[in-house]
């Protein structure tokens, strides 16, 4: 009876496992990733401050899709003009997609969003004019550095 009972907790187990694997799927490095932002950020925000997105087209791999348009991704500042002695073009980055309730760390190159007005003066000596604002609904392209299992 014992027996009979352990041989039918493994077959559970082995059959959790084999539908888990069935639905994983990996998304290579350099796949493109569009998304829209949800939340408002701007190139006055400090370093490492996070955002939220989500995707703007479904992410599909030898024709399947992974990923739904509409799936949450969170990303965050990669740099930034939040420190006055620095003159950094703000740049941000995915670090992870919502999937099932789980973040998904990822790990993509950094995007450049639109540019703040620059002019003749500051362009000849490497300063930029004016706070650049990310409003909800901006569409951004990152490529994944990594493959990703989902």
């Amino acid at each position: 009876m014992k027996q009979t009972k352990i041989i039918s907790v493994i077959a559970v187990i082995c059959g959790c496992i084999a539908a888990s694997s069935l639905n994983a799927a990996t998304i290579p490095a350099g796949t493109t990733l569009t998304v829209s932002s949800v939340s408002q950020f701007s190139s006055r925000g400090a370093v490492g401050k996070t955002f939220e997105a989500k995707l703007a087209q479904d992410v599909s791999i030898n024709g399947h899709v992974v990923l739904k348009a509409g799936t949450k991704t969170f990303g965050k500042i990669a740099t930034s003009r939040y420190n006055p002695r620095k003159n950094d073009p703000l740049t941000v980055e995915l670090t992870s997609v919502s999937l099932n309730g789980r973040n998904v760390p990822v790990k993509t190159n950094t995007f450049q969003p639109g540019s703040p007005p620059v002019t003749g003066r500051q362009a000849q000596h490497g300063h930029t004019a004016g706070t650049l604002v990310i409003n909800p609904g901006t569409l951004m392209q990152f490529q994944l550095l990594q493959a990703v299992t989902l």
